[in-house]
């Protein structure tokens, strides 16, 4: 079942009711809990290491057994396994797309559609049957960010959607995390530059709950 939710309404979600330019209407699939204010994103490369995997795994695992609501973009590669390590916790995770609600895109990720509308929620800002086009993209990380707390960046080439939901975190006065790569890794660039750059290094998941506690 698809549901809509209003910028009105009072499960409107409240980080992303805060930003500047929060979308009046949502689309969603699954529930909206006042318990995603405690959100976290981890958003990575769609072409990841065994490196980017490994870590994308250890850092949802541990913020997800924290508590914290795992926000990511059902893309292929670190948003799929962000998505299916908190499911294998137990934890919640809301996944954003780029499309209509009743377009599965990645194809291959309708099951974990499915999966995650049980126990979590799947939001568009999109109408229904609106294609998974590249600005769309673009637009949906304003919403990864928007309802996170903070971002937490995992692989990514310099040019990239990765950078791009950097680029809204920092706008949105959100924190922004980025794991440090192997300097002879393509995939290190948009870490590597976001750290040059300010973001706070994150070694292990210890960090960021560190961080966010103080």
């Amino acid at each position: 079942m698809f549901n809509t939710v209003l910028l009105s309404d009072e499960i409107y979600p409240i980080n992303l009711k805060n930003i500047t330019t929060p979308p009046d209407k949502l689309f969603f699939t699954g529930s909206l809990l006042p318990t995603d204010q405690k959100a976290i994103a981890i958003v990575g490369s769609r072409e990841n290491t065994l490196y980017g995997k490994k870590t994308a795994q250890f850092f949802a695992e541990i913020l997800s057994q924290a508590g914290y609501t795992l926000i990511s973009g059902l893309a292929r590669g670190i948003d799929t396994i962000v998505h299916k390590t908190a499911l294998k916790n137990k934890g919640r995770t809301i996944a954003v797309l780029g499309s209509g609600l009743n377009v599965y895109y990645p194809p291959e990720n309708k099951f974990l559609y499915e999966k995650i509308s049980k126990t979590g929620a799947v939001i568009s800002e999109f109408p229904l049957d609106t294609k998974p086009l590249k600005h769309n993209f673009l637009q949906r990380n304003r919403l990864i960010s928007g309802l996170s707390l903070a971002v937490v960046i995992i692989e990514g080439r310099r040019r990239s959607g990765t950078i791009s939901t950097a680029t809204w975190a920092a706008d949105q006065g959100r924190d922004v995390f980025a794991v440090p790569g192997p300097v002879d890794s393509p995939l290190s660039e948009a870490p590597n530059f976001l750290l040059s750059q300010g973001a706070i290094f994150a070694t292990t998941p210890h960090d960021i709950l560190e961080y966010l506690d103080e």
